[in-house]
């Protein structure tokens, strides 16, 4: 019986194989479980019936595209540990403050550029609040704006190799099969003229942008937590016989929200004229890198509480519980701070503006506190029923000092691949060993900026391809579409792979779409005797440039949940930006390159 079934399951390989891929379909597109668990459960499948054998499985991680992908992840994390990311959304801002409506611009430009060379979901995340922020400043609908941002980041992937992870499956299936890798810059030619015409369509059919509000209240965006902190003013501080205006030490995102001398409070329109002294508590809300960066820096005396900071002290971030007994009384009255050796450094109240100084705060339910103190106080925090989840913060100070490090790293992955002095694999370990050693991001922040599902899918999407070369099933398609294409002049054949591999992305992960279509792409180019590089460049943009959905792209579900968006409202701009760029991009590839 045994050896019926695997005799069956020889002779029908390709068929099986097949059958398997057209159910792994039919499970991404009604997303009942994720991407990665039917990729991986596909994989598992080729296996078990021996369509993939071991050794074939074992060579996919030979693959260099993942682990380049994981390396400009964490290069990504290095940029923005050491704030440079911050920097450039400040000085974005600052410069929007004058030129609202030219800032709009800039920042899609900018999008655009960046996401040439960085991961995009993070240059969205990053930029996310800052075009919220140009909404309300310009009275623009924000969701006029951050649709435009995803079709941005998503357009400066297409013009480097480094751009999005799909050029990256791509090169690397490519090199497996022998063929020349790509350099940084060869598919950037295509890429200008797919990025021009699309951001000038974009430009063209603004009107066709949905103008209402956002129901949410922030658009879903903005900054993450801003908490409430006092900074005291230490003697021989700078700040000390100067205006409020002269502190600088604030981001963007940050505020004076007033200055407390002795028992004495300003506010508002007061503060512009209020002079510094010592002893003077600056009000402030701010973001929680800032804040650790400030306590890194011992500058001031940050919060309220007993005892001096130590060096073994830590972070605890915790929330007050709805049984708490100080509920309702002032946060400087809550009873840990008479008992244990702890300074509270930051409250944020979400939905709120808690105040008007941090120890008048009246404690709420759900407050979360930042808290520091030594082992034995952490573990005091820990045990407390009136906190809930109290856990060393996650939020980590900014290392400014290094930002230098991280950008030459970035700068010289992407000139060595250029120059092609080095694999882009190679310069990126490098560049990790580097920011490593420096320390500009240290080692268990660096592995969680790697996105652990991108890899997964695609070590398990490349078993999947490997299964269908192998069982046959590869040059059974091929087989089929020969007599239609055989005839047919090259530019049927650029149009048809770049708009089967742009319909299969919008609907199921770009990643998988490429792992899957590059083998059959590069046979087809075997079997009718061309070039196969122009029909792998049309594969790699119409991957990757897909506008229709929401789910085609991770940075369109991104500002789809952020904007408040209607299915509907990516089908009305993303339909005819589809056929605009592709049509754009495929017609330069005939031009130049076939």
């Amino acid at each position: 019986m045994i050896d019926a079934l695997r005799a069956f399951i020889e002779a029908h390989q390709a068929v099986l194989a097949l059958a398997i891929l057209a159910a792994m379909f039919v499970g991404f597109l009604m997303e009942r479980l994720p991407a990665t668990v039917i990729a991986i459960l596909g994989a598992c499948t080729y296996l078990a019936l021996g369509i993939l054998d071991a050794e074939a499985a074992y060579s996919v991680f030979s693959n260099s595209a993942p682990i380049v992908i994981g390396a400009m992840f964490v290069l990504s994390g290095a940029l923005i540990r050491t704030g440079v990311i911050q920097r450039v959304a400040d000085a974005i801002m600052a410069r929007a403050e004058k030129h609202p409506r030219l800032a709009i611009v800039e920042v899609l430009l900018g999008a655009l550029v960046a996401s040439a060379f960085l991961n995009n979901t993070p240059v969205v995340v990053v930029l996310l609040p800052i075009m919220i922020k140009l909404a309300e400043v310009t009275g623009i609908s924000a969701k006029k704006l951050l649709m435009p941002l995803s079709i941005a980041a998503v357009l400066g992937g297409t013009l480097t190799l480094i751009g999005t992870s799909t050029n990256l499956v791509v090169d690397g299936i490519v090199r497996d099969a022998g063929m020349p890798r790509f350099g940084i810059f060869e598919i950037t030619p295509i890429g200008l003229v797919t990025a021009a015409s699309g951001m000038i369509s974009l430009a063209l059919m603004w009107w066709l942008l949905p103008s209402d509000k956002p129901i949410k209240g922030d658009a879903g965006g903005g900054e993450g937590p801003l908490y409430l902190t006092e900074l005291a003013l230490q003697d021989g501080d700078d700040l000390i016989g100067a205006r409020v205006e002269a502190f600088k030490g604030l981001p963007r995102s940050g505020r004076i929200v007033g200055v407390r001398r002795a028992s004495a409070t300003v506010h508002g329109a007061d503060l512009e004229c209020w002079t510094l002294a010592e002893g003077d508590r600056l009000i402030v809300r701010v973001d929680a890198a800032t804040l650790m960066t400030w306590r890194e820096q011992r500058r001031f005396r940050l919060g309220i509480g007993s005892g001096n900071p130590a060096e073994n002290d830590m972070v605890v971030e915790t929330m007050v519980a709805p049984t708490h007994p100080s509920i309702g009384q002032r946060l400087v009255d809550i009873p840990f701070l008479q008992k244990i050796r702890a300074r509270i450094i930051g409250l944020d109240r979400p939905l709120h503006e808690p105040g008007p100084d941090l120890a008048s705060v009246r404690i709420r339910a759900a407050d979360r506190l930042l808290v520091t103190g030594g082992p034995r106080e952490v573990e005091a925090l820990r045990d407390n029923p009136g906190l809930i989840g109290a856990d060393l913060a996650k939020t980590r100070a900014f290392r400014r000092g290094k930002a230098w490090i991280a950008i030459l790293c970035m700068a010289g992955v992407v000139t060595l691949a250029a120059l092609e002095v080095m694999p882009i694999g190679v310069a990126a370990i490098i560049a990790i060993g580097v920011i490593l050693v420096t320390r500009c991001i240290d080692s268990d922040e660096a592995w969680g900026t790697i996105d652990g599902d991108v890899l997964i899918l695609i070590f398990a999407m490349l078993a999947v391809g490997v299964g269908l070369e192998n069982s046959g099933a590869v040059a059974m398609m091929v087989g089929w579409v020969k007599p239609l294409l055989a005839e047919a002049p090259r530019w049927v054949l650029v149009f048809g792979i770049y708009f089967f591999a742009l319909i299969l992305s919008e609907l199921l992960s770009n990643n998988a779409v490429a792992a899957l279509m590059t083998p059959v792409t590069l046979a087809i180019a075997a079997e009718l005797g061309v070039d196969p590089r122009p029909l792998v460049i049309a594969l790699m943009i119409g991957a990757s440039a897909c506008f229709a959905t929401p789910i085609g792209y991770q940075t369109n579900t991104i500002v789809y949940a952020a904007g408040d968006y209607r299915f509907v409202d990516f089908v009305k701009i993303g339909v005819p930006l589809n056929i605009i760029t592709g049509v754009s991009t495929c017609l330069a590839i005939v031009f130049f390159l076939t």
